[in-house]
């Protein structure tokens, strides 16, 4: 019996190399708030997940293209706070400060794709692809 990689996902690479690029980029995951020793074990934390999307245009007749794209998910701080604002007018349009973190993205670069449509003509699209995430304070 052979100990290689199943053949069905073998067959997956084969048809559609991208994925392959998202399952190894996915080793390369950004640590939570820029600390590799913090929180590395908890699998849910705040860090980069790859997939793949097909990049279409919504009105023209354009080749498609598949892009690897990453998103930010997971859990940060399950602290959160609200403290009292102190204020010298009767009215008090926001009587509290909250803090909380959200897993958001901190590095990215703009990328671009170019779609071949019906007559020759090319259209870009763009995208922000994201490098790292971190947990920061949500707005």
């Amino acid at each position: 019996m052979s100990s290689g990689p199943p053949s069905g996902l073998l067959l997956v690479l084969v048809c559609c190399p991208l994925l392959g690029l998202a399952q190894a980029a996915s080793s390369n995951k950004a640590s939570d708030n820029g600390h590799p020793h913090l929180g590395d074990t908890d699998p849910e934390r705040c860090m980069r997940h790859h997939f793949v999307e097909t990049i279409t245009h919504p009105i023209y007749k354009c080749n498609s293209k598949m892009v690897l794209l990453a998103r930010c998910e997971g859990h940060c701080s399950h602290t959160s706070r609200s403290d009292p604002l102190i204020s010298f007018s009767s009215v008090l349009k926001q009587p509290f400060k909250s803090t909380c973190s959200c897993c958001r993205p901190h590095t990215s670069k703009l990328k671009a794709v170019r779609l071949r449509c019906a007559g020759g003509t090319r259209i870009t699209a763009t995208y922000r692809y994201i490098l790292a995430c971190n947990c920061e304070e949500c707005s």
